[in-house]
């Protein structure tokens, strides 16, 4: 219970609700929930009110809610006030206590297990003391807007508002459908039910119950459209006007008032336009100070802030099978996988990369015989490391080839795959020279493409989870027998006759399907706790091909609904689109035959190398060392800017010619952008003959060209791009970004001269205005897993 005084005691246990509370959570108690909301509920309604709001903002949490449960079980919000005198807050205490009376204690934003709001989306006098030493975005202009409109709307009476316009508004249509009929037709048609006054009061109470406080989606903010008309745009009064009971101009004008002294140092005077729309423009004094504080960590981050909100995130990509070469499908998850990999742990989040390797199943058993017959040492533990397997390609052909036409082979074949999986010795150690040999020819194709830090965690690895798989969707009545075999049935998937689909989780003969491989990793990676080996993740990302759509989207419900996954941890899949030829068909050899990564990526380096030495003096003269490594970053770096500039959904027609292109949106012709920037540093610096550029000191910005100032807010927006590609998962989005960048470089340096600047001030400016552009170009390219070099 509460103390009876007020004082230091009753500040001391506010502060301590937020910390409670999080342990509460983890115990996963609901009466014990519900005694946490009485004591959080009584000491923040009782104590608090009256007391000075400095006591209530400095020791309470501000993003502590409070939810109450109806009759109805339904879940609802009532966010409490950084301040005491805030109507609602006092409203919401007694309309949980005495409505409702069971309440539990939740923050926000618990779905993803953070306690408390970012510091990108807290009160925005915090945002404003740290705003010199990191840049702001469009995710502060969210948090500010959504504080406004927690501050100036009760969520309770918007709810309220719309409920009502709602239920009108289907009023009135049927009255206006019912005068366009004459007496007679309306006669012959069946009368509609009319809504009774108790009902209409229970849907609108319903709306008020289910009313949670304002969030950043409400915020209804948007990059602007139309340079002109500033940064940002705000859209949200637009939304809430007719539920506020105000036009939208009246509607936008209470946000603009409550904005001002949030946004002031940094904002211009936020505009109203058309029937409500609020623009909002940086400031020119924060450009040129954002830009500053940019080029003192040119070195480092570029000023962007890391997430507070730190999670543990798998990325499952890669994948490639043992015993086969990795072809041009398993590019493009490779790079993208590598790519969200980077940017992830750029954000600051724990990243853990993981190759789900085809290191399991039915084939391994024709392995395993085939080489029994073919190299018998390799099924001994002692004499397996020292086995040449050559080709594994090769290998594979001549094993399915025997398979296909040999009975006895394939008789043995299958019992083969019996005792790999009893653990047999002589099978695993065959199993594993075959493992080892394939991993030996995958690290060539990891080092070309500069991949680093992917963990092999492979089909076997599961195999301990699977009984248990299937044992727990038995038990919840979720697997059913179905011709012999174990399968899960969803609502929603059926076959083209419209028969249901079932997913498979165990076959006839008792092995174990993809999908049951798939749950035990789901599992493994968010379930089970690190103490046991899990993982823990709050987020897991399969980056594989759009084919698989419907695997994944049946996995992850058949997860969900046998409790694999918690609902704070989000499970996504990345798909994408297929490697086409130039002829829009399946990307081959002109013999038909799938195209090998390796050979691929050889081809570039090739060209780019040719390309290199059709510009030398002597065009017969071999490549010295460092340009050879120039080729190598040029070809490389096509490949996988050509794979991440598409919008990764879509099919891309693979095309060396435009890929290797030094015009357009291409790997180098960026690689070329960082290059003359670094000329036009090395020329006004005196830096001619030195081998790599040394940047100069950072200075004060002065903006004295319109260029200039396009420059710099397109730079100053880098955590926007970065935040919304850690959200939407398109890297694509980034290489618009470059290119971008580099278009109003170019119209910067057009207009504004580096060298012959006007005054040695202007000069030093303009000098850090290529620091920061060329150090954007390198940190965004060296997120795409590609390196840049200072000539070329």
């Amino acid at each position: 219970p509460p103390p009876k005084r007020r004082g230091e005691k009753n500040i001391t246990l506010v502060r301590r609700i937020p910390e409670t509370a999080m342990k509460i959570f983890k115990s996963n108690r609901p009466s014990t929930w519900i005694a946490m909301a009485m004591i959080s509920t009584t000491l923040l309604a009782r104590r608090c009110i009256g007391r000075p709001a400095s006591a209530f903002v400095c020791h309470a949490n501000p993003s502590l809610q409070c939810w109450h449960t109806n009759s109805h079980g339904v879940a609802t919000a009532a966010i409490w006030r950084n301040s005491y005198k805030h109507p609602l807050a006092r409203k919401n205490a007694f309309l949980s206590t005495y409505k409702y009376g069971i309440i539990h204690a939740k923050f926000f934003e618990a779905s993803q297990t953070a306690v408390g709001m970012s510091t990108t989306a807290a009160t925005a006098s915090t945002e404003s003391s740290a705003q010199d030493s990191t840049l702001v975005g469009i995710d502060w202009v969210r948090s500010s807007v959504v504080s406004v409109l927690n501050e100036i709307f009760d969520p309770a009476e918007i709810a309220e508002g719309a409920a009502i316009a709602k239920l009108d508004g289907k009023k009135n249509k049927k009255q206006k459908k019912k005068k366009k009929h004459d007496d007679d037709a309306a006669e012959d048609e069946p009368k509609e039910p009319q809504m009774s006054e108790d009902e209409r009061e229970a849907m609108i109470q319903a709306a008020i119950a289910a009313a949670k406080p304002f969030s950043t989606v409400d915020a209804m903010v948007t990059p602007a459209t139309k340079p002109e008309f500033g940064d940002y745009q705000c859209n949200a009064a637009m939304s809430l006007a007719k539920s506020a009971g105000l036009n939208p101009r009246e509607c936008a004008q209470k946000i603009v008032d409550g904005l001002r002294p949030l946004i002031g140092d940094i904002m211009e005077e936020p505009e109203i336009a058309g029937p409500g729309f609020i623009n909002l423009k940086f400031k020119e004094d924060y450009l040129s100070r954002a830009l500053k504080t940019m080029a003192d960590d040119a070195g480092g981050r570029l000023a962007v802030p890391q997430t507070s909100y730190k999670k543990k995130i798998v990325v499952d990509f890669s994948s490639p099978n043992i015993a086969k070469e990795m072809h041009v499908g398993h590019l493009r998850s490779t790079i993208i996988g590598d790519t969200l990999s980077n940017l992830l742990s750029f954000a600051g989040h724990d990243v853990l990369r993981l190759n789900h390797v085809g290191d399991w199943g039915t084939q391994f058993g024709m392995l395993v015989e085939h080489l029994r017959d073919e190299f018998p040492q390799a099924l001994n533990k002692e004499t397996s490391k020292n086995v040449d397997l050559g080709d594994l390609v090769t290998l594979y052909k001549a094993a399915k080839k025997r398979f296909d036409v040999d009975d006895d082979f394939k008789m043995r074949s299958r019992e083969g795959v019996v005792k790999l999986q009893a653990g047999d010795a002589e099978a695993l150690a065959a199993w594993e020279s075959l493992c080892a040999a394939s991993r030996v020819e995958y690290q060539k194709i990891y080092d070309l493409l500069s991949i680093e830090g992917l963990i092999e965690r492979g089909e076997s690895f599961y195999n301990p989870y699977l009984n248990g798989i299937i044992e727990d969707l038995e038990s919840k009545g979720l697997a059913v027998e179905s011709e012999g075999a174990t399968a899960v049935f969803l609502e929603g998937y059926t076959n083209r006759d419209g028969s249901p689909l079932p997913m498979l989780v165990r076959k006839s003969d008792g092995g174990f399907n993809y999908a049951t491989t798939d749950l035990a990793a789901i599992r493994h990676r968010v379930e089970m706790d690190r103490s046991e080996g899990g993982e823990k993740a709050d987020r897991v990302l399969y980056v594989t091909d759009a084919g698989q759509s419907q695997h994944f989207d049946m996995v992850f419900a058949a997860a969900k609904m046998a409790g694999l996954v918690p609902e704070s941890v989000s499970l996504e899949h990345v798909p994408f689109g297929l490697v086409q030829g130039e002829d829009g068909k399946k990307f081959a050899t002109r013999s038909g035959d799938t195209v090998k990564l390796k050979d691929l990526l050889d081809e570039a380096v090739r060209i780019a190398g040719e390309d290199i030495k059709s510009r030398m003096e002597n065009p017969d003269e071999e490549l010295s060392d460092a340009l050879a490594d120039v080729a190598k970053t040029v070809g490389i770096g096509a490949v996988k800017y050509a794979d991440l500039s598409m919008n990764r959904e879509s099919n891309y027609k693979f095309s060396y010619g435009r890929m290797l292109s030094l015009n357009g949106n291409t790997a180098p012709y960026m690689l070329y952008a960082y290059a003359r920037i670094c000329g036009i540093v090395r020329k006004a610096t005196d830096q001619v003959d030195t081998e790599n550029v040394v940047w100069p000191d950072a200075r004060d910005i002065i903006i004295s060209h319109d260029s200039e100032k396009q420059l710099i807010r397109n730079l100053v927006k880098l955590p926007d791009i970065l935040s919304e590609v850690e959200s939407d998962l398109y890297p694509n989005r980034l290489c618009d970004y470059l290119f971008e960048t580099s278009q109003k470089f170019n119209q910067f340096y057009e207009n504004c001269s580096v060298n012959n600047a006007e005054t040695p001030e202007l000069k030093a400016s303009r000098l850090s205005l290529c620091t920061v552009s060329a150090a954007t170009i390198k940190l965004l390219m060296n997120l795409l897993g590609i390196p840049v070099v200072e000539k070329l």
